[in-house]
């Protein structure tokens, strides 16, 4: 009889944990993780066109018709035509702008300016934006399954298109910033920020005391790009194009390097345990409004790990992250 107590005891203590890691959000996707950007089933050509470029996906000149572009194919086989947004200054919130590269050097040089520009702003623009790359496919609303209190109409995905008037075409001063002119910020909580440094020879973060915390209680997901050694934030810096509803986590704590040398953080280190969370929008963190609960605050950690100074581990809190 004791046995058979100790083995509902032994079972009951594995389920109880299962049920944690669950409430983790943990778990594959049943549904693809391409997502949205499937594209109707076409898959990765419809937007790295192994063939002919913007003209084999039947853009081109941003009409639709007509020759492609010179960019066509030249990054990461893109297949739409970035032409029309080449060298346009947009506003963003805050008053920041940005100028996107103002198009190919040569064949053999690659774009104007910043690399991170076209990979992680310019690419993604020939899709979303709402008023000058009309070309493309982008049908203005957004695919995931949102909570039945989000309300009844679709989020909108085309940036720029919010009716707003404001300096330069399109606006966008609902938008968060991105571009040269937005880095993410180190100082500390006066800015808002985390009590980091910047890498001298990359777009590297070195985390202080705090943000080391921070990072052990939930993580740093993002991927900033590159703009004069300091870490940029680009459209891909909080979204992962490929990756819709999931986000694989390793559970590896950051280690600030061997003796006296720091090392800067890379995306994807984090305390959590290891695996599949849940995820939407493409963010690159565990971010889920639709299941969450009054507790959680896995959402507003995914806003933390720039914005330091609104954090709990900034203002002697001891919440961690919960989902």
């Amino acid at each position: 009889m004791k046995k058979n107590f100790l083995a509902i005891a032994i079972m009951l203590l594995a389920t109880a944990g299962f049920a944690a890691a669950q409430d983790l959000g943990t778990g594959g996707p049943a549904t693809d993780v391409l997502g949205a950007h499937l594209n109707y089933g076409r898959g990765c050509p419809a937007c790295h066109a192994p063939h002919s470029g913007a003209l084999g996906n039947g853009g081109g000149k941003g009409t639709g018709q007509g020759a492609p572009s010179a960019d066509t194919g030249s990054v990461a086989l893109w297949g739409e035509d970035a032409s029309p947004l080449y060298g346009k200054t947009i506003l963003f919130a805050g008053n920041t702008s940005e100028t996107l590269p103002s198009g190919l050097n040569s064949a053999a040089t690659g774009f104007t300016g910043n690399s991170s520009d076209v990979s992680g702003i310019l690419m993604c623009l020939s899709c979303h934006d709402g008023n000058l790359a009309k070309g493309a496919m982008m049908k203005n609303v957004v695919y995931e399954t949102l909570p039945a209190t989000y309300g009844s109409l679709p989020v909108p995905t085309l940036l720029g298109n919010n009716g707003i008037s404001g300096a330069g075409a399109p606006s966008y001063l609902t938008d968060h910033p991105v571009g040269t002119n937005t880095i993410i910020p180190c100082g500390g909580a006066a800015n808002h920020a985390w009590d980091c440094t910047y890498s001298a020879t990359s777009n590297g973060i070195i985390p202080g005391p705090l943000m080391t915390k921070f990072i052990t209680n939930y993580g740093f997901f993002v991927s900033p790009g590159n703009y004069n050694n300091q870490p940029e934030v680009t459209c891909t810096t909080c979204h992962n194009q490929h990756l819709m509803n999931v986000v694989a986590v390793g559970g590896v704590n950051y280690s600030a390097g061997n003796g006296s040398t720091a090392a800067s953080i890379k995306s994807g280190a984090t305390g959590l345990p290891a695996g599949n969370y849940v995820t939407m929008f493409f963010i690159r963190a565990p971010y889920n409004p639709a299941t969450t609960t009054q507790y959680s605050n896995q959402n507003a950690q995914f806003c933390r790990q720039c914005h330091g100074g609104e954090s709990n581990e900034w203002n002697g809190g001891t919440a961690t992250t919960t989902f």
